[in-house]
């Protein structure tokens, strides 16, 4: 068998666990508690945030999935586990912000997440520049939604 059917497995595999977590975080829409807040004038439409957040998950879940290629390698373990606390983090901010309506602490939060990103895409670097380069729109776009979430909390 080639060695691109034999990778095909793990990378599906963790294809469905990111898109997983957006499953997750998309049960928690903006609805009229949002809808009512003041917001920064640099906030998109909503239509934006989904398109976008799809993207994202996908290249995060090729990066992992290049990482993970080098399992054999010494810091993969250690990348790997914090792509699943970055991911994990990922899918509490919305709980946090639209479930919980929670603005404050999801500001708390994404800033962690912010963190915990940034950790991942140095490490993933160094495991193999493709995946950490995958990782950057994600951090600029998470940069953006801290200055949104911390816009609101102000205004709010």
């Amino acid at each position: 068998m080639p060695e691109t059917l034999r990778a095909l497995p793990s990378l599906l595999l963790i294809l469905a666990i990111c898109y997983g977590v957006a499953f997750f975080a998309a049960q928690f829409q903006p609805d009229t508690w949002y809808t009512a807040l003041e917001k920064p004038a640099w906030t998109p439409p909503e239509w934006v945030f989904a398109p976008v957040w799809s993207l994202l998950y996908g290249m995060m879940a090729v990066a992992a999935w290049l990482v993970w290629q080098r399992r054999d390698s010494d810091g993969v373990a250690a990348s790997l586990a914090a792509f699943a606390f970055q991911l994990v983090l990922n899918g509490a901010w919305s709980w946090l912000f639209f479930g919980l309506n929670l603005v404050t602490v999801a500001l708390a939060e994404i800033l962690l997440l912010w963190l915990a990103v940034a950790l991942t895409t140095v490490l993933f670097f160094r495991q193999r520049a493709l995946a950490g380069w995958l990782l950057v729109p994600y951090l600029i776009w998470l940069s953006y939604a801290v200055s949104l979430n911390a816009g609101i909390a102000a205004l709010n």
